[in-house]
């Protein structure tokens, strides 16, 4: 049972990180310029891709038989405070909108290291945390393209 508990905490730290990425992207795509359509877009296929992780871990926690995760995590809302606190200083201008989202994906990364440290996990599920690390990774890698490419 202690397995099962501490299975379903990993996972809802991850939904709770995609939830984090979805809010965080969302509010990033309001702070783009209408000239930013690129970004807009690409910021869309990530909230999805945030929407669609979420779903499938939420799914193994329900089989788990625990509660699902719905809000944020606390850090979450913090980095999304201090992206507001930041914009007021430094506007919306696009390599500034780049670097927070970066921020958001380094996060998101190091969450996914901690749970694939976590000894007790089914392969099932380390495989499920796996895949979606590389695959987020691609994002991130996406994302500080774009960034440098501001400089």
């Amino acid at each position: 049972m202690k397995t099962t508990t501490a299975t379903a905490e990993v996972l809802n730290d991850l939904v709770q990180i995609n939830n984090d990425r979805i809010e965080g992207y969302e509010k990033a795509r309001q702070e783009l310029k209408d000239g930013d359509a690129d970004l807009k877009t690409l910021f869309l296929n990530m909230i999805a891709e945030s929407q669609k992780y979420k779903m499938a871990l939420a799914a193994e926690v329900a089989a788990l038989g625990e509660d699902i995760e719905t809000g944020t995590t606390n850090s979450g809302k913090i980095y999304r405070a201090w992206m507001d606190v930041k914009a007021l200083f430094t506007g919306h201008d696009r390599k500034t909108v780049l670097n927070n989202c970066e921020f958001g994906e380094d996060a998101a990364q190091n969450a996914y290291k901690m749970a694939l440290e976590e000894e007790d996990l089914p392969s099932n599920i380390r495989d499920l945390i796996s895949d979606q690390k590389a695959s987020l990774r691609v994002s991130h890698d996406e994302i500080k393209r774009l960034r440098d490419a501001q400089a």
